[in-house]
């Protein structure tokens, strides 16, 4: 298969070896000559800005571009895992050339927030994003939305014989029918979401019985999409969006696919709403072209481009969802605050104890 977009969303494995369980323990770094001025005085534009990209380069070069053609700011953009670009971060400290992150998911944001790195957001830029996408402190918002689901083929599971609770997968009649992406951002953040709302012993019980319970471990989401699709596995715990991907890079319509999306009800942890989102280093917290950046994410451009393009969720007001998802409004998420989603290192190594990555 050619390389594309949804081979770059899975690599947390390159983010492990690139040090992501040392996030949230790196220092912040040292001042000296290579530091920063990050004093509180509005900035002159010099047309150029930083980004350091936790999202794919496939997925957002095309974006940046527009912002440039839209706006005349040049963008160096740095691309790797998003788990990996925050650990770089922490690293760097106060010496990091970077002026905004632009972060997979909510965890990675809110372990550089702790560690004391990003500015608050102007209000009205906070205030454009509804509060269960953003940080309380506005340090960071959401840019988009995306729902875990269960993938599944109906030839192999009729609709009247799904799980109930994505806590239901580890019984016997699931043995060896469930797809998973363990060393996947979005699995991490879905793991500690159980941590959040049962506490660890619950998901350390649930890693137990997912572990024995023979799963189909795969690399990313999409190779589990793809195999639900034509029927070599039966369901797949995966984002709502692969199948809009998987669909796109095949010719079809979502619908016109044979793999269904079960969203799980009743505030189940299966149906975790995260955010990819971006928050703005203190060194650039008066620069005008970040604050340019951000109100550009948060647009009706950018926001129609991510429900068109990658078909994830848009968070601010006015932009359709992808017609093959329910509304946003509609889904009903657990109640996880996604600030909590800042324990990384903590969920990798439960995930590597329960024997699901080597």
């Amino acid at each position: 298969m050619p390389a594309s977009a949804h081979q770059s969303r899975s690599a947390l494995a390159a983010a492990l070896a690139a040090g992501a369980l040392v996030l949230g323990l790196a220092g912040c770094g040292g001042e000296g000559e290579a530091a920063r001025d990050s004093a509180a005085t509005p900035a002159e534009s010099d047309k150029k800005i930083t980004v350091y990209s936790g999202r794919s380069e496939n997925l957002v070069k095309p974006l940046l571009e527009r912002f440039t053609q839209q706006t005349g700011i040049a963008v160096e953009a740095r691309y790797a895992g998003t788990a990996a670009m925050a650990s770089q971060l922490l690293e760097e400290g106060d010496r990091s050339p970077a002026d905004a992150f632009f972060a997979q998911d909510a965890g990675a944001l809110g372990a550089v927030a702790k560690k004391g790195m990003f500015a608050p957001l102007d209000p009205d830029v906070v205030a454009k994003v509804p509060a269960p996408y953003r940080a309380k402190s506005g340090e960071w918002v959401g840019v988009t939305a995306r729902s875990r689901v269960l993938v599944y083929n109906p030839d192999l599971v009729p609709a009247a014989q799904l799980p109930a609770t994505v806590f239901d997968l580890t019984k016997p009649e699931w043995k060896g029918k469930v797809g998973v992406a363990p060393t996947n951002a979005s699995f991490q953040a879905f793991v500690t979401a159980i941590v959040v709302q049962h506490g660890e012993a619950k998901a350390k019980e649930f890693l137990a019985g997912l572990k024995a319970n023979d799963p189909q471990v795969r690399d990313g989401n999409a190779p589990i999409v793809e195999e639900v699709d034509t029927g070599k596995l039966a369901v797949g715990l995966v984002n709502h969006y692969y199948l809009g991907e998987i669909s796109k890079e095949q010719g079809k319509t979502p619908e016109a696919m044979k793999a269904k999306l079960h969203f799980f009800p009743n505030g189940d942890t299966g149906a975790l709403v995260n955010v990819a989102g971006v928050g703005v280093l203190k060194s650039a917290a008066q620069d005008p072209d970040v604050r340019a950046f951000v109100d550009y994410l948060l647009g009706t451009d950018a926001q129609a481009y991510f429900a068109e393009q990658t078909f994830e969720y848009p968070v601010v007001a006015g932009v359709a969802a992808p017609a093959y998802v329910p509304p946003l409004t509609s889904l009903t998420a657990p109640a996880v605050d996604l600030n909590d989603l800042d324990q990384l290192e903590a969920t990798i190594a439960l995930i590597k104890q329960s024997g699901l990555v080597p």
